[in-house]
């Protein structure tokens, strides 16, 4: 039991304790629906000293279940711009003054666990632990369910030029369409339920696989999708959950890691080029390498230099890529930025 300060909303909330290891992006984090069902813990020890901006936020509301911090600060005088605001509006609790150190070092010698944190005022061990144990398990909730939206959304007009990008929203991140505009691309995107016929519709020219939350094993529906637009040989790339849904449909296993990458700070190293780039991650699930079948095509392109984790794969012959990372995080600043650029060449025809 970790003791803290309540400064979120004043309720319990109980979901996978997972650490997070940057030392700038808590907005980017608490707005990024692919912590949906879980209980971020920052490492770095000042959190919300520099305010938020709101047009930086990756969605629409804070997905995570609750955040844990070593101390936080209210940088700003405007409301709107703390990190508080933003976390009480939706209904999420956070607490500081825990030795979020230790919390890490625990749960990297555990493993994943889950954890609740209580009621402002509820310090009764033995209802924690209980409420804790109570949490259902991450492997067994819908969360892109939760997270996709219910209709198609577009951003740009044919008047602008540029290839229609579709984008499949598992749990997708505004920097990835903000990153699809700035290359020139229209984009497209629709909800998880998507049928293949509308992502492959003549004037879709690219697709993504977005990120997301939990767990690729649940979702066959999508992994069904990823077969027919490989089939199609359509330009794809999938990124972090997408990643892994296209390693599921090229035949590949996925593996729960032990305690998830979670942080901006994780040395990719391209097999093909020999570069290394510092990526951010967030992502529970590995694609296993040594389960991809040689008949499909596919081919491991990077991996993950801590633990030599499968970090992309790229098909032989297919404009198709994939990477676990999220180069729209972009930690480097710029180090991942490359594979959108590839990604927006193939959709308009040069590669």
């Amino acid at each position: 039991m970790f003791p803290g300060v309540a400064f979120g909303a004043p309720v319990a909330a109980g979901g996978d304790l997972v650490v997070n290891t940057s030392q700038t992006g808590y907005q980017e984090v608490c707005t990024d629906p692919s912590y949906a069902g879980q209980i971020v813990v920052m490492t770095y020890p000042l959190i919300g000293n520099y305010g938020r901006l709101i047009a930086d936020d990756q969605s629409t509301r804070p997905w995570l279940r609750a955040l844990v911090v070593a101390n936080a600060t209210a940088a700003v005088l405007d409301d709107a711009r703390q990190l508080a605001s933003l976390l009480r509006n939706d209904g999420i609790p956070a607490i500081a003054g825990v030795d979020t150190r230790a919390l890490a070092r625990h749960l990297r010698a555990n493993g994943s666990l889950r954890g609740i944190v209580m009621t402002p005022g509820e310090l009764d061990r033995d209802s924690a632990v209980d409420a804790a144990r109570s949490v259902p398990r991450w492997e067994d909730q819908d969360f892109v369910g939760a997270v996709s939206p219910p209709a198609v959304t577009e951003f740009g007009s044919v008047d602008d030029g540029g290839p229609l990008v579709g984008i499949v929203d598992l749990g997708l991140k505004s920097n990835i369409v903000r990153a699809m505009r700035h290359r020139g691309a229209r984009v497209r995107v629709f909800p998880h339920t998507v049928a293949a016929s509308d992502v492959l519709s003549a004037d879709v020219d690219g697709v993504i696989l977005s990120p997301g939350p939990g767990d690729p094993a649940r979702l066959a529906a999508q992994v069904e999708l990823a077969r027919a637009i490989i089939d199609d040989g359509r330009p794809l790339l999938g990124i972090c959950l997408g990643h892994q849904i296209v390693g599921r449909a090229a035949g590949a296993d996925t593996r729960r890691l032990r305690f998830g990458h979670h942080g901006a700070n994780h040395p990719v190293q391209d097999l093909d080029l020999g570069l290394v780039q510092v990526t951010a991650q967030n992502h529970e699930v590995q694609v296993v390498g040594d389960s991809l079948p040689p008949a499909s095509g596919f081919r491991v392109s990077q991996i993950n230099l801590n633990d030599r984790s499968v970090e992309g794969l790229r098909h032989r012959e297919k404009p198709i890529e994939t990477v676990q990372y999220h180069p729209e995080g972009s930690p480097g600043p710029l180090d991942a930025l490359a594979v959108f650029d590839r990604f927006v060449a193939a959709a308009r025809g040069d590669a």
